[in-house]
């Protein structure tokens, strides 16, 4: 994808200097404070799975610019006769269950919020492979900086379908402000209490983003 489609940030005092400062403040106070609970969690992981304790992955930043997106494990490694990844579902633990309802599975991309690959709240960084398939409105939602939660995490998370959720991070760009940002941090953390939409209704994980009608039948014209 051009990098064009992701210029036009609306910049503000807030999002280029008070947030950034913001989020790394937040983030070193509370991975000083969350380390006992962060090494109970990676012990009960390598004690229930085995290591690594972490899962990382390249993920979309700002712009489009790759960084490595850090969680702890959820699932195991198993595999059918063929080498291939069992399905989500069967290798989701139960602790992995726990993890991921509970959202401390997220704790570790404190980290990416320390070093500034992302911010505490923003659109969730995705996989690398779906910049290829937004459109350019969808692709927007990386003019800003990735977030632990946002506000498609706070209305429905991986409950909606994927279209709906594009359209809240576009939504979120347009009008990101402080005010914003301390309503999604005090509704996440309602979401969590609630535990809801955690997983899609018909799967252990969100499905995948295959793209959009419209812009496949567009690849498919050029080509």
């Amino acid at each position: 994808m051009n990098g064009k489609h992701f210029q036009g940030e609306r910049v503000t005092t807030y999002n280029t200097f008070i947030k950034p400062v913001c989020d790394r403040a937040v983030a070193a106070i509370a991975l000083l404070a969350l380390t006992p609970l962060m090494l109970i969690v990676a012990i009960a992981i390598y004690r229930n799975m085995g290591g690594p304790i972490f899962f990382r992955q390249p993920r979309p930043g700002k712009n489009g610019g790759i960084f490595s997106f850090y969680k702890f494990r959820t699932m195991t490694n198993e595999r059918d006769t063929e080498g291939n990844l069992l399905p989500d579902e069967r290798r989701l633990t139960p602790l992995g269950k726990f993890l991921r309802q509970s959202s401390l599975d997220e704790l570790p991309q404190l980290w990416n919020v320390l070093i500034g690959d992302m911010s505490l709240v923003g659109p969730r960084p995705l996989l690398v492979q779906y910049l290829e398939r937004y459109t350019p409105e969808q692709a927007r939602r990386h003019q800003v900086t990735p977030g632990i939660t946002g506000w498609a995490q706070v209305n429905g998370r991986n409950a909606i379908p994927w279209e709906e959720r594009f359209a809240l991070d576009v939504w979120y760009v347009e009008h990101q402000s402080l005010q914003l940002d301390l309503w999604i941090m005090m509704l996440t953390v309602w979401k969590i209490l609630k535990r809801e939409g955690i997983n899609h209704p018909e799967a252990a994980t969100m499905f995948e983003f295959k793209g959009n009608p419209q812009r496949i039948q567009e690849s498919v014209n050029i080509t």
